[in-house]
């Protein structure tokens, strides 16, 4: 499929040819784990599903294809992809990561690699002066997200990308929160683009995923390796629920990000909201920045659908879980029905007090998921939950 073509036939025809025996237009999962081979080393490009499967590449080459990318890399969740990249170190090498990251990343980090010899150090990515001063002669990564997970932060990748290409570092950026709809890193210079495929990108909260994107081979073809070796790889089914996933992302993200919009402009007046945190409003300290860098395929900017707020204090947050109907009480987001979570306890509940503190982490703090739900349903929703 041809670069030129828009992201919304990408979606639906990159990777997605009919069955060549049959003609069929949903091409067949391929449920097996090994292959017929002609003689001892000849096959047909198959010999083991754990290496490659051609459910998984057709995925593969859709993923790369709606970022931008040559080489699309698939895992089993979004923490093994995180895995997976950091699996390319060595011991000793060093890793700057933003510190309002997901919980996950935080623990993997910190409680499982940092056992191995790799080092990391969390910075505030909103400003690129604390960035470069925390680069280190071993530094062999910056690893971001942007928006961050809960407060939506902002990191200016551009001018990230560009530091990282004087010091001779590779640039990492968790696109889970935007999608490839939303936010294009590797067009910004980025080197890898990262997701929780679980999120806006399977966008029904039916599958686990994850997938790593870049246009550098000899990257691509360790990334390979570790998918192969290590082996935390997704089955045929999630490969063929997440391409069937893809062909309406577009739809369903713009309607999301048009919802949460909508409710952010008339919840931010709203007298027991306290520090309303949504990058499409005005009053957010990077909306500038969001304009530039959050760019739907129309070139025109998009807000994304996490909205997060805090009450005046822990009894009215629960007051408000308590009346709530139809955001549902749980963890993750971007799929079509609306969500609540509250980040202190629930996604990062494994980060350390301290750390929950250094990076502005309250327990009166609520992050909503916006659905494709009408948005006067979710609006009087939340108001009557409010009322008290």
């Amino acid at each position: 499929m041809g670069d030129k073509k828009r992201f919304e036939t990408r979606a639906i025809h990159a990777g997605n040819k009919p069955d060549e025996s049959t003609g069929a237009v949903s091409p067949p999962i391929h449920f097996t784990s090994t292959y017929q081979q002609e003689s001892v080393g000849q096959h047909k490009g198959f010999d083991y599903s754990r290496a490659a499967n051609p459910t998984r590449q057709r995925y593969e080459e859709n993923l790369a294809s709606l970022e931008g990318g040559k080489y699309g890399i698939a895992f089993a969740s979004g923490m093994a992809a995180t895995t997976a990249l950091f699996q390319t170190l060595e011991q000793g090498d060093h890793v700057i990561i933003g510190r309002n990251v997901y919980g996950g990343t935080y623990r993997m980090a910190v409680e499982i690699l940092s056992n191995h010899g790799f080092q990391f150090d969390f910075v505030d990515t909103r400003y690129l002066n604390q960035i470069e001063d925390a680069i280190q002669p071993n530094t062999k990564w910056i690893f971001v997200e942007t928006p961050t997970n809960p407060l939506l932060e902002l990191c200016d990748i551009k001018s990230t990308a560009k530091l990282c290409q004087t010091h001779g570092i590779k640039l990492a950026v968790d696109n889970t929160f935007m999608s490839p709809y939303g936010q294009n890193p590797l067009a910004l210079d980025a080197t890898l683009v990262l997701h929780s495929a679980t999120k806006f990108i399977g966008g029904h909260s039916d599958v686990i995923g994850g997938a790593l994107i870049t246009n550098e081979k000899d990257l691509a073809d360790q990334l390979y390796f570790i998918q192969k070796s290590a082996g935390a790889v997704p089955s045929p089914f999630d490969c063929w629920m997440l391409l069937r996933s893809t062909k309406t992302m577009a739809l369903r993200v713009q309607k999301q990000s048009d919802n949460a919009l909508d409710l952010a402009h008339r919840l931010e007046s709203n007298s027991q909201i306290r520090s309303m945190r949504y990058p499409g409003l005005k009053s957010h300290p990077q909306h500038d920045l969001v304009k530039k860098q959050q760019l739907n395929p129309e070139g025109i900017p998009i807000f994304g659908s996490i909205i997060s707020f805090e009450l005046e204090s822990v009894n009215a947050r629960d007051q408000f879980l308590s009346k709530i109907k139809l955001f549902t009480l749980a963890e993750s987001l971007g799929g079509v029905e609306s969500l609540v979570c509250i980040p202190y306890e629930m996604t990062h509940g494994s980060v350390p007090p301290v750390m929950k503190k250094k990076m502005g982490l309250s327990k009166k703090l609520i992050r909503l998921s916006v659905g494709i739900e009408h948005v006067d349903d979710l609006y009087d929703d939340i108001t009557q939950s409010l009322f008290h």
